[in-house]
């Protein structure tokens, strides 16, 4: 009796290696591919399509080739009878995900073979279980590997050197030594990338010299206008200046194994900080940070800080301490009207707060003429920052006194431990408990005064003298930008300089800070425009302002 021969199965290779530098070096893939041509000879199956995956995990399903392979397998036309594989974990390595293809493709007809690992036919319950032990225990060696590599690559940080992955913006990676064939390499500061993330930074504290300081999307303009582009020579982009800008490489604290693919944000302790080559000072990093809290749309509305209203924001009626918003009205002939008003009265009622309003243009008047004409005229300005220099110079004395009373106090703890010592040396006295408690104590006390001593000299600062010629510089340049440009160039100059105006019936308070002044001064010598929120108040007669 004549029988007929089996039907010829159409097959797809699926080959697939970890990592990117496999699939550039290693041969798994030519060896993949011709175990899995050899088999479907001898099976007499015909190979009608091969998809490869160089460098994805076998861990989920985004891959690539994968989904166009699966695309493919389950699109109805019925193209596709086997998919071959080297091994089950080559097709995935999550036993939950491959039983869900398993059986998406089963729907299908279609079949997943391993040519190394032969269950046989699935239809019996045992071979349909074996296949699932194997998946488990690929899903576990997987974990395994895993955790051995990262605690080798935590290990690998601890000792300063670099992992791998593309070195941030302003650094270049180095050879740093050769163990076996591995060469180590370190961070390294890029000299003309350094000055990049150097102007980033400015330009976000300060701005440009012509304008305020400048938000995230604006040095993105900025940047991408005058040709700087990132690393990989591309636009920058807002997510990518973000990153640098909180990126706390660049105060010299590099944090490796912050996020891990599984568990999402890692805990401190799993974190290792290495310290790099800072690019920009900490106070600076910091100040950055603090900025760029306040300005966050989830603390400060963005029409705060970009809107077309000058004193968004810093206009507060002196009654009940709340915003002066923005209000508009129509006369009978058709003119338009803003005003600024009380917010409270106007959302609450004269119940609350009786409420006062000022035309828009006649504040934004007063307030700016009397800056342009009072605070920043170089006698006002010499004023102001004197009466700083005189209360801080006091304020250092006082510190210096403390200093040298703490370091009085060490030396004379110093001196009676060396005459103990002596004494025991000499043999005079034995070390005995008492004398045990009483070094205990001297040790005890030196180390608390050491303590109090360095927050001490922390608190010292130098003395800081501004040349007169800088201070008429800094009042002309400010009258200049007050004058003109468009509103939210003005608006963040007023906001850096300014934290309140309180108006009242017959009052307008503005309130400030003598030391944002002193520091926008100092800037100013430096090329930049701007300065950071800080507390004493540079009104300091008390006087009105207004």
């Amino acid at each position: 009796m004549r029988t007929n021969p089996a039907p010829t199965l159409r097959a797809a290779l699926y080959m697939r290696v970890s990592t990117g530098r496999q699939a550039e070096h290693d041969l798994s893939i030519p060896d993949q591919r011709g175990q899995l041509a050899s088999w479907c000879r001898a099976k007499g199956h015909e190979v009608v399509a091969e998809f490869v995956e160089p460098g994805a995990s076998g861990t989920d399903d985004r891959r690539p080739a994968f989904q166009r392979m699966i695309e493919r397998a389950c699109d109805g036309e019925r193209a596709l009878d086997l998919i071959v594989v080297h091994s089950y974990s080559r097709f995935f390595r999550e036993a939950f995900e491959q039983e869900f293809y398993f059986r998406k493709l089963a729907k299908h007809g279609v079949k997943v073979v391993s040519i190394t690992q032969p269950v046989g036919d699935e239809t019996e319950p045992v071979q349909a279980m074996m296949r699932k032990v194997i998946a488990l225990f690929d899903e576990y060696q997987s974990k395994e590997n895993a955790k051995h590599v990262i605690r080798s690559m935590k290990e690998n940080a601890r000792q300063g050197f670099w992992n791998g992955a593309i070195c941030p913006l302003g650094y270049k990676l180095v050879d740093a030594e050769k163990r076996g064939v591995k060469t180590k390499r370190r961070l390294a500061i890029d000299p003309v990338d350094a000055e990049t993330v150097r102007l980033i930074f400015k330009l976000y504290q300060f701005g440009d010299g012509r304008s305020g300081a400048l938000g995230v999307k604006e040095i993105v303009k900025w940047l991408n206008s005058r040709g700087y582009r990132t690393r990989g020579g591309t636009t920058f982009g807002v997510g990518y200046l973000h990153r640098t800008l909180t990126n706390t490489v660049y105060r010299g604290e590099w944090k490796f194994n912050r996020v891990s693919k599984s568990k999402g944000r890692n805990s401190e302790d799993d974190v290792v900080t290495v310290s790099v080559p800072a690019i920009v000072e900490p106070a600076t990093f910091e100040s950055v940070q603090r900025l760029l809290h306040a300005r966050s749309p989830k603390v400060v509305a963005p029409r705060v800080t970009t809107g077309p209203t000058l004193l968004t924001g810093l206009a507060v009626c002196a009654t009940c301490r709340g915003g002066m918003m923005l209000r508009t009205g129509t006369s009978k002939n058709g003119r338009v009207y803003r005003y600024y008003t009380c917010s409270t009265c106007a959302t609450k009622g004269k119940a609350v707060c009786k409420g006062r309003s000022i035309a828009m243009d006649r504040l934004d008047n007063l307030v700016t003429d009397h800056l342009k004409e009072r605070l920043f005229q170089p006698e006002r300005l010499a004023q102001l920052l004197g009466a700083l220099a005189a209360r801080r110079a006091e304020k250092a004395q006082s510190v210096s006194g403390r200093i040298m009373a703490l370091q009085r106090e060490i030396a004379d703890s110093e001196d009676k431990l060396k005459r103990l010592y002596r004494l025991v040396e000499d043999g005079l006295t034995e070390m005995d408990e008492v004398l045990k408690d009483r070094l205990n104590a001297l040790k005890a006390e030196r180390d608390r005064t050491k303590a109090a001593l360095d927050r001490a000299k922390e608190q010292a600062s130098p003395a800081i003298r501004i040349d007169p010629g800088l201070i008429e510089q800094f009042g002309r340049t400010m009258r200049e930008n007050f004058s003109t440009g468009p509103v939210p160039f003005r608006k963040a100059y007023l906001q850096a300089l300014v934290d309140e105006i309180e108006v009242d019936d017959k009052r307008i308070r503005i309130k400030g800070s003598k030391d944002v002044l002193e520091k926008a001064v100092l800037a100013a010598q430096s090329g930049q425009s701007g300065c950071s929120q800080m507390s004493t108040r540079w009104r300091a007669r008390r006087d009105s302002n207004s």
